[in-house]
């Protein structure tokens, strides 16, 4: 039957176009692995020191490793049928090539050195990264100094001070094994004198230093002088000293660490007339206790994904680059508040659970031996899309919107007396706006007036003294859902939207200049990201951009304004989440 449908003439003359993106390459990558083993069309062969032959094509290799690029490209082996493969295992070599080819590779503890040393020569990152990732699985306290060479003799800088962290934290199993004994004088000095070493009592160190001279006596006694500086003998127990120190032979015949066993006995001769004093031993930390765990971590809390809102909480460290599982909730919750107060306490308030606004408040004690969420004192108004801050352990909840109307109220909480009071309203009603501390003073960044739903860009400042807000410079971009943080004296404002579009755009403040500047982009657009400060960088978790929640990780390198994104993702993708930096408790422990 004919068809009298006609192509309207304004549609027939538009210009179409139809993309399509192949979805995998697994077919193309067999057909060229099968060229390779029948030996079609290659250009080119390797040969290793012991005689192995490896085919390949020129361009293939060259598109995955920078060493072959550099050699097919620039050097005398770029006209050459048959390369010589110097210092190369062959079959390092050949699993390389293969893995060029496939994409897949096995390490297994048989070939994971060799892996290493081929992978760093022929520039393969992720096959090194893939190398660093299996050493990590099986680090325990028998290989981790081991794991520890190699990561530092093959540059493998995450490996290097994840193997460092570990071993500071399972000193008291490491120096039990024998791979302690090959420490060198260097290696043994650094650990004995960091802060953070992990031990039940200093009669550990002190054993430990005593069995590692011992194992090669006549080389190594002669360093007992510098280590026994490190030991912090006054925090040893007087019984101890007296019948285990003092009887020890190697200290007997060492004037100096005699020295240092009389400085501890003086120590507890003061303590128990109750006239000891921090002047009693000067310039040196041997009465201080260490103070393992002290690193700082992020935290995120709750938060809403595609498909529902979370109760979960993570942690990130970034010196292993890890997320790890963090103590559950009492109920789900985004859209709220978090804060840290008395450096232990973090506090989670308001929010939206089951299309409810509350005014609850929840508590986190990290000093506990097993934290968990508790409720405390409730808020005077319920409130989501707050913005929270901490002046001298008082804790501001401000702005957000209880359901109906958006708020310009604001209410502080006295630690104290553990009671929230009321003060000064905002100039102006603010949801989702940002929170920043600066020298004592609070900042509300931006938000919605939820009015005219107009993106703010104006800015308030709250002084506590006066309990008084004023206008601060407006930022150069409107903006709400936007994260805030503080960093070297700076209030960054970081991405957001406009009601329009969602920003990748960041602006900063400084008191100095009094006006918001431009800084580079971030990486993705956020709206309702988390921002945290950790070791100077300004790290940006998660958010979502109209569409997508993320689970992603960025920071801003204020030194060489630079953003770098966390090459390990959140275990959950999180928008509107509580994000803060913590000193990481001794029980979030390090899988």
């Amino acid at each position: 039957m004919e068809n009298t449908k006609q192509i309207p003439e304004s549609r027939r003359c538009e210009s179409a176009k139809y993309k399509y993106k192949k979805s995998s390459h697994v077919e193309i990558f067999k057909v060229l692995q099968s060229l390779r083993w029948d030996e079609m069309f290659c250009d080119f062969k390797l040969e290793t020191d012991d005689g192995k032959i490896i085919c390949g094509h020129k361009v293939i290799l060259a598109s995955a490793s920078p060493y072959f690029h550099a050699m097919f490209k620039n050097c005398e082996e770029k006209n050459q049928y048959l390369v010589i493969m110097k210092q190369l295992d062959s079959t390092a070599l050949q699993l390389l090539v293969n893995f060029i080819y496939s994409g897949e590779i096995t390490v297994t503890e048989n070939n994971l050195q060799i892996l290493l040393q081929a992978s760093n020569i022929l520039q393969l990152q992720e096959v090194k990264e893939a190398c660093c990732h299996f050493l990590q699985t099986q680090m325990c306290p028998k290989n981790c100094i081991a794991i520890n060479a190699l990561a530092d003799l093959h540059s493998c800088t995450k490996l290097l001070r994840s193997s460092e962290l570990y071993i500071l934290q399972h000193f008291s199993d490491m120096v039990e094994g024998d791979e302690f004994l090959s420490l060198s004088s260097e290696q043994m000095v650094k650990l004995i004198a960091c802060d953070e070493l992990k031990v039940p009592s200093e009669e550990k160190v002190f054993e430990s230093v005593i069995r590692w001279i011992k194992y090669d006596l006549d080389s190594r006694k002669g360093i007992l002088p510098q280590l026994m500086e490190h030991v912090r003998l006054p925090l040893t127990s007087k019984d101890y000293i007296l019948k285990k120190i003092v009887e020890e032979p190697l200290v007997n015949n060492c004037l100096k660490s005699k020295d240092y066993v009389i400085e501890a006995l003086h120590f507890h001769l003061l303590k128990s007339n109750e006239l000891v004093s921090f002047l009693t031993i000067p310039h040196h930390n041997r009465k201080k206790p260490r103070q393992p765990g002290s690193q700082k971590v992020i935290l995120a809390v709750g938060g809403s994904r595609h498909g529902g809102n979370l109760d979960s909480t993570e942690w990130y460290d970034p010196k292993i680059n890890q997320w790890q599982p963090g103590p559950q909730m009492i109920a789900s919750r985004f859209s709220g508040g978090l804060a840290v107060v008395k450096d232990n306490f973090v506090i989670y308030m308001g929010g939206v659970n089951l299309g409810s606004v509350h005014q609850s408040v929840y508590l986190l004690d990290l000093s506990s031996e097993s934290p968990y969420w508790k409720s405390t004192v409730d808020m005077l108004i319920k409130r989501r899309h707050l913005g929270v801050g901490v002046i001298n352990n008082y804790l501001y909840a401000v702005g957000g919107s209880d359901g109906n109307s958006c708020l310009s109220s604001a209410e502080v909480f006295d630690c104290r007396t553990q009671e929230w009071r009321m003060i000064s309203s905002m100039a102006t009603r603010r949801s989702s706006a940002g929170i920043g501390v600066l020298h004592n003073l609070l900042f509300v960044v931006g938000g919605v007036d939820g009015l005219s739903k107009l993106r703010l860009n104006s800015v308030e400042c709250y002084h506590p003294s006066l309990d008084k807000w004023t206008p601060v410079s407006k930022m150069r971009v409107r903006r709400s859902a936007l994260g805030v943080g503080v960093l070297d004296d700076v209030v960054y404002a970081v991405g957001g939207t406009n009601g329009f579009k969602v920003h990748k755009s960041v602006e900063a403040y400084s008191l100095s200049t009094g006006v918001w500047t431009s800084i580079p982009d971030m990486h993705l657009c956020r709206q309702f990201p988390g921002v945290a400060v950790l070791d100077g960088l300004l790290y940006v978790v998660g958010g979502d951009d109209g569409t997508s929640t993320f689970d992603s990780v960025e920071f801003y390198n204020p030194k060489t304004k630079t953003w770098t994104m966390v090459t390990t993702s959140c275990n959950d993708a999180r928008t509107a989440a509580g994000v803060v930096a913590i000193d990481r408790p001794r029980n979030f422990k390090t899988c």
